[in-house]
């Protein structure tokens, strides 16, 4: 099998999915990276030593030797940068979210059905075990009919992950409710069966902004940026981002269009990092107790009673690929990705839940910032979902 030649924009934080997709003789490898910083250009060159490394998107996006284009830049970025290679040919990898507005994500989906472009979407959280089984004994019915879903998200490291650089800024991300949640809003969609129609919040910037220790304008992040053990309590953070007006604590209520009602709540000063989802339907309720190893699913369906411990059904998540990203979620993410070029046909994550994720996303986040207003997320276009639902024929 011939390796297919993957081209890289952006070699940051997510350029360990670049080094997940480079199996040179084993079907991909990553023959040219483009990034404006010289720095990141440099560890680029140590991971991919044969790979052209540039500075120039535009020679990777209509380089006629890249069969395919992962876009692993800020989110801000990702329209431009997915549209210009979707108008060149190039089946495109775009890391989540899809954008930061509406209006872009749209766009990149139109570009796609347009020009009949391979288009995927970087939700690696639907190949995640704890997700799939979750998903799994939903699909087998084990709570009945799902009727609300709940998803508490305690962002431990959210200090140093999103308040020392450009994700603490709007104008990057439009806002964590949206950035941060769009993972688990596509999750909370897909467990419950139907898109957010209705959304109302609620959030602040409560910790963070108060810390007066920010870096200068234009002067890079600490090297020790992100610690495991360090910077507790959050008033103890150093060096944030020189602008921080986006909101560290956030909660969100949603009717879905199947009538699931859902919530979740955010929050980035919490002294842990996990995930809790509560699936409650007409026949029971199951929920996850952490979501590594070890971690479990519970399902309460025999009886009712008070609180008890001992589930009707304990059923342990497999076990991820050894220190593999997202809990061995991102090898499995890249292997779709990689086929999908290849072969087409169907796939686990989908360009239209990635839009309504960030649709559900944007209305949080004006409710939210206009006093708890709700409001109404826009449909997106017959013709595109009927296109991605067709696999992109």
């Amino acid at each position: 099998m011939t390796d297919l030649r993957i081209g890289v924009l952006g070699y940051g934080l997510r350029g360990n999915l670049a080094r997940t997709a480079h199996r040179p003789g084993a079907g991909a490898r990553v023959t040219a990276v483009a990034d404006p910083d010289r720095v990141a250009r440099t560890e680029a060159g140590h991971a991919f030593p044969d790979a052209a490394l540039l500075a120039d998107h535009r020679k990777v996006t209509q380089a006629p030797d890249v069969d395919a284009v992962l876009v692993l830049t800020p989110d801000h970025t990702h329209a431009d940068l997915a549209c210009e290679a979707l108008r060149a040919g190039k089946p495109v990898f775009v890391e989540k979210p899809l954008d930061i507005t509406v209006e872009r994500c749209d766009e990149i989906l139109r570009t796609a059905h347009e020009t009949g472009t391979r288009l995927y979407v970087g939700h690696n959280m639907r190949h995640m075990p704890v997700v799939r089984l979750m998903r799994d004994l939903v699909v087998r019915g084990a709570v009945g009919a799902v009727k609300t879903v709940w998803v508490r998200h305690f962002v431990g490291y959210g200090g140093d992950w999103y308040f020392k650089d450009w994700h603490a800024e709007r104008r990057y991300t439009t806002g964590l409710l949206l950035q941060k949640a769009a993972h688990d809003i596509d999750v909370l969609h897909w467990l419950a069966g139907g898109y957010a129609r209705d959304v109302q919040a609620m959030g602040d910037l409560m910790v963070y902004g108060d810390n007066p220790h920010r870096r200068a304008p234009g002067e890079p992040k600490a090297d020790d940026w992100y610690t495991e053990d360090g910077h507790w309590p959050p008033h103890t953070q150093r060096a944030l981002n020189p602008v921080i007006d986006v909101e560290d604590v956030s909660l969100l209520n949603m009717r879905l269009d199947n009538g699931v009602l859902a919530a979740y709540q955010q929050c980035h000063f919490a002294p842990d990092y996990w995930r809790n989802y509560t699936v409650i339907g007409d026949a029971g309720r199951l929920e996850n107790f952490g979501d590594g190893p070890g971690a479990e699913v519970k399902v309460w369906n025999g009886r009712r009673s008070g609180y008890r411990a001992d589930a009707d059904e304990s059923h342990r998540v497999p076990a991820a690929q050894d220190k593999a990203g997202h809990g061995g979620a991102d090898p499995l993410l890249i292997d779709e990705f990689l086929r999908f070029v290849r072969d087409g046909g169907a796939t686990d994550t989908s360009p239209v839940a990635a839009r309504m994720a960030v649709a559900a996303g944007v209305g949080a986040t004006s409710s939210l910032r206009d006093g708890g207003v709700p409001r109404q997320v826009p449909p997106l276009g017959e013709d595109l979902i009927a296109y991605f639902e067709r696999g992109q024929k």
